[in-house]
């Protein structure tokens, strides 16, 4: 299945850039929302707030700052569900999704935009690739982040060098590849979520992506601590939950039939990327990767996955995804 930007906006056309949405899922961060917005760069086309029930102004702040926000009320609890209903509502060719907290540098946009253009379909922010750095993590997350990568990369075939981090872009267009809970099922009576509701769902989409056989690429991303309040992240329990997911995720492949292996880098496109465009993109360049032998019109495009076995015509029938209902719980 070819991920590629919405027809109106393709180079072939008219050289019109890519629209890019942004979602932020938000509870109470009303004080760190004015940070976030401030460094969001010119040409985004589309904010979403998904609120996830905040008590204080988080909700009127968002519309202070920008009067053209939209606001999405997430239908369940949990990062993973908050996401869903964020990409739901998008409109826009890219989506990006950042946090609220002021963690993720929104100014980084650009550099992940200017590797969908230019032939990813999936791009994802890693703080230790070259350029990339972490003011937040500690010695024990990044011990069991490693880890993680570890199990992944040698589980899928794939080269993340971050896998537990939550700043990605890619083509609305994969959103139904992603295959994520819908956001019309009821909460649980128990008061449990549902599998993807939570924290898990960043490592869940990047190991789909991956599996897919998309052209997963990776830009070196600054990590800032959290400007105000307290972060909702539990080491050891979200740790296992992440665990967890990586052998849900291996299994459902198994189960799919699937085999991994390299494809083709697909035809990289020349849209011009958003404005600002760095001058000196050094956090895009080509990360766990040998150099080809022969020179690559995508050079900073990089090659996480080893890619699925895809058909002839390169193309999936819409039906298929359609029929993808299945769920892990």
């Amino acid at each position: 299945m070819p991920h590629s930007p919405a027809p109106g906006n393709t180079p072939s056309n008219d050289q019109k850039s890519p629209t890019v949405s942004v979602v932020i899922p938000a509870m109470n961060e009303e004080r760190n929302l004015p940070h976030v917005f401030a460094k969001l760069p010119e040409g985004i086309d589309e904010v979403i707030v998904v609120d996830g029930g905040s008590v204080d102004r988080t909700i009127e702040v968002a519309r202070e700052l920008r009067p053209d926000v939209v606001i999405v009320q997430q239908t369940r609890t949990g990062k993973g569900n908050a996401l869903a209903c964020g990409f739901a509502a998008c409109t826009s060719d890219i989506i990006v999704m950042i946090d609220a907290d002021g963690s993720t540098d929104p100014a980084e946009i650009p550099l992940f935009v200017d590797q969908l253009v230019n032939g990813a379909d999936f791009v994802k922010g890693s703080r230790f690739a070259k350029g990339g750095h972490s003011h937040d993590i500690t010695k024990l997350r990044k011990l069991g982040n490693d880890g993680l990568n570890l199990v992944v990369n040698v589980l899928f075939g794939t080269r993340f060098t971050d896998l537990c981090y939550g700043y990605n872009a890619f083509w609305r267009s994969v959103v139904p590849v992603l295959d994520l809970p819908e956001t019309s099922l009821p909460r649980k009576a128990d008061g449990t979520k549902h599998w993807g509701d939570g924290f898990e769902i960043e490592t869940m989409i990047n190991i789909r992506a991956a599996v897919d056989g998309m052209t997963v690429g990776e830009v070196g991303s600054i990590e800032h601590r959290r400007i105000h309040g307290e972060t909702n992240l539990n080491t050891f329990r979200d740790g296992f939950r992440v665990l967890r997911t990586i052998f849900s995720e291996y299994g459902r492949m198994r189960r799919g039939g699937r085999t991994i292996r390299r494809t083709p880098a697909r035809q990289a496109t020349t849209a011009a990327p958003m404005q600002p465009r760095p001058a000196a993109p050094l956090r895009n360049k080509v990360v766990n990767r040998a150099p080809a032998a022969t020179a690559d019109a995508r050079q900073h495009v990089a090659h996480l996955n080893r890619g699925l076995r895809r058909d002839e015509a390169g193309s999936r029938d819409s039906r298929t995804l359609q029929a993808r209902t299945h769920r892990e719980d």
